[in-house]
């Protein structure tokens, strides 16, 4: 399949979402920024991949990522960027880019099989896992790969740079 037709609308996830259903395939659904794609993301979205037949990937729109509490200059890169990006990896099966502040709308829409978050979050806090447990499905978090973050990779390039200083 080409990278473009795993980034679909919420419409095109939903009908490949009830296909998926139909083959008794097991669906996992994660959701993130995704900013700058690095090893510390690929590990994590592998381990996701691997809990399941298929891995959807929300990834925040640029005005979501904006509202979040991150650097100014986020996101670094445009959705449709982000998306291809994701889109082009091997185990992920779809990729959805969502406005709203929180995917709570998109997985009560999908009801994944498995909701999948980092060990940053507690499960009682992660948006729709309530919705998946009282559907059946199943809430994970997986430990995240030490040494490895966006917001430092931006750190590091600001000051490898000698910019955000008074010079």
């Amino acid at each position: 399949m080409k990278t473009n037709q795993k980034i679909r609308t919420l419409n095109e996830a939903i009908s490949w979402r009830q296909q998926c259903k139909e083959k008794n395939q097991k669906v996992v659904f994660t959701n993130g920024c995704f900013d700058i794609l690095h090893a510390g993301h690929v590990t994590y979205l592998e381990e996701a991949a691997q809990l399941g037949n298929k891995l959807i990937v929300a990834i925040n729109a640029d005005a979501s990522v904006q509202q979040l509490e991150k650097s100014p200059a986020r996101p670094l890169q445009s959705q449709e960027s982000r998306a291809q990006v994701m889109a082009a990896l091997q185990f992920t099966d779809c990729v959805i880019i969502f406005t709203e502040p929180t995917p709570k709308e998109i997985i009560e829409q999908l009801t994944p099989d498995i909701l999948v978050k980092g060990s940053d979050y507690q499960i009682q806090n992660i948006v729709g896992a309530d919705w998946v447990l009282q559907h059946g499905g199943e809430v994970k978090t997986l430990d995240f790969v030490p040494g490895y973050s966006t917001s430092a990779i931006e750190r590091k390039i600001i000051s490898a740079h000698g910019l955000g200083s008074d010079k």
